[in-house]
């Protein structure tokens, strides 16, 4: 049996540790229901953090999944697996699990090729969800969830995305049944259910129901103690953009999405930290062994290609499949459905100016092109660095929702003035932070477009130079800046903010004096 003790070696760190400790103190005050809530959200947060690849259908994102896992298991043609939720997690033996609605669980086969099987032999409507176990060391501090597409025509796989993101509760939902006391109800169930943190993927358009999927995930970890800044957006299939219907590309497609992306992250902001360019296809060859010898020879023998053949080659992917060449058809089609045309050319242009290039070598300089590598560093800086402080708030974002479920007023008190005792200390400033910031970017507290960018930069990131806005800066310019901050804060609060921004305010000002004490003890 896995002991409090057990599970607090495993939390995220000081924060969750804080309110793991409330949640196994207050198991005795509340009632057996409320207190197996408790342990739902104890487990939870001794898990990895919970990331959702989630967006429209089609714009790649089981593609995407495979190459940050770094092996191709997800399917990604359209099919019955698609449609479900997929949850990646770390496993001593790789193995996959249907979920059933009723809790039962069959073990489902990969297939010949190593991949989670797109069909079901089964009653799709009666199933949950999949659980995929691999032995991969990416999985061991981040569980990635593959959703179903919003958009689709199924309503019942957008129902699941949905469920996941928190914009919609199970439609079965009895809040009032009579389970017994001792199980986790449907209601508290959806409380503590659904992930941490969302990888947003976008193609070429941001569109209404992107703003709505984002918002209502934003909605969903929105609670007073919940931060909004666990949620980041990829533009993939980023060589699909022309340059040419970008203003300032130079006629440089990765340059043209690299702008791209800096335009949607000004139309999905604040919903989401950053919009990085991605090419998923590229990514998923290059990083899960897709990529071969084999490809490397075909692409060696199309860079010895005269120029007017490699041009025509390049028209469109039917050139490139059907002009006669002495590279054989089938070939050029392989290599097509593994690095499209923009992967192929890049490639190739890598093969004249190094004639000599290993495979090995020509996979990496393809994972180069892909962007994978700036999505990772995006991750581990929005998400791995600060996984304590978003686990903690949706913790206890999950508590106050099990707490307001109950229909025991006494219970209710006895969990706020928990939180509030846990929020007084200095060391959870960091949650009251995540408060604010919620506040603000959810629209709850009104505050001018300046003050807002400071509040989401002082809160959105755990470098000091970043929070500051300042990075790089000497140290000395950096104490003085944080302490003429923190006055203006104070004096903002006092003298210029409704009561709602005072609120807010009072807690920026707390940070940068936080942020000052810290620096001078530097």
């Amino acid at each position: 049996m896995t002991t409090a003790t057990d599970q607090q070696q495993h939390l995220a760190g000081p924060l969750s540790a804080a309110v793991a400790q409330l949640c196994v103190r207050l198991q005795s005050q509340v009632t057996a229901r409320t207190a197996a809530g408790f342990r739902e959200v104890l487990r939870r947060l001794s898990a990895p953090l919970q990331v959702a690849v989630a967006g429209r259908i089609k714009s790649g994102k089981s593609t995407l999944v495979n190459a940050l896992i770094g092996r191709r298991v997800a399917p990604t043609d359209v099919g019955e697996c698609t449609r479900l939720v997929t949850r990646f997690q770390y496993g001593t033996v790789d193995r996959v699990e249907v979920i059933f609605n009723d809790g039962r669980k069959q073990v489902l086969p990969f297939d010949a090729s190593g991949m989670i099987p797109n069909t079901l032999d089964l009653d799709f409507d009666q199933v949950s969800h999949i659980e995929a176990y691999l032995t991969n060391a990416v999985l061991r501090d981040l569980t990635v969830i593959d959703t179903p597409g919003l958009g689709s025509l199924d309503a019942a796989s957008v129902a699941r995305t949905e469920q996941l993101l928190g914009a919609a509760k199970p439609a079965d939902a009895t809040p009032d049944d009579e389970e017994s006391s001792d199980d986790l109800d449907d209601t508290s169930r959806n409380a503590v259910a659904g992930a941490e943190a969302v990888l947003y993927v976008v193609t070429q358009g941001v569109r209404a129901d992107d703003q709505q999927a984002l918002a209502a995930f934003t909605a969903a970890t929105a609670s007073r103690e919940a931060g909004p800044v666990n949620a980041i957006a990829v533009l993939n299939k980023a060589d699909t953009i022309a340059p040419e219907s970008v203003t300032g590309s130079d006629g440089d497609v990765w340059k043209a999405a690299s702008l791209l992306a800096e335009k949607q992250a000004l139309t999905l902001k604040p919903r989401v930290a950053d919009v990085l360019p991605v090419i998923g296809l590229l990514a998923e060859t290059a990083e899960s062994g897709g990529f071969t010898q084999a490809d490397a020879d075909a692409l060696k023998q199309l860079a010895q290609l005269d120029e007017v053949t490699w041009e025509m080659l390049l028209v469109s992917a039917d050139m490139f499949t059907s002009w006669d060449c002495d590279v054989p058809s089938g070939t050029r089609l392989r290599l097509l459905e593994k690095l499209d045309l923009f992967g192929i050319s890049q490639a190739v242009e890598a093969v004249r100016q190094e004639p000599e290039l290993t495979a090995g070598a020509l996979r990496r300089k393809l994972l180069d092109a892909s962007g994978l590598a700036g999505v990772r560093a995006r991750l581990d800086a929005v998400f791995r660095a600060r996984a304590d402080g978003i686990k903690a708030a949706a913790a206890l974002a999950s508590v106050t929702a099990l707490a307001q479920a109950s229909g025991d007023l006494g219970e209710r008190q006895r969990v706020h003035d928990a939180i509030e005792v846990l929020l007084a200390k200095p060391e959870a400033h960091a949650l009251r932070l995540l408060e604010a910031l919620t506040l603000v970017t959810s629209g709850a507290v009104s505050m001018p477009d300046d003050l807002a960018e400071e509040v989401l930069r002082v809160g959105g990131s755990a470098d000091v130079g970043e929070q500051l806005g300042m990075k790089g800066r000497p140290q000395q310019e950096l104490v003085a800046y944080a302490l003429e901050r923190a006055g203006w804060w104070r004096s903002f609060a006092s003298f210029g903010a409704t009561p709602a921004q005072s609120r807010v305010a009072h807690v920026v000002h707390r940070a940068y004096f936080l942020i000052w004490q810290q620096l001078r003890g530097n």
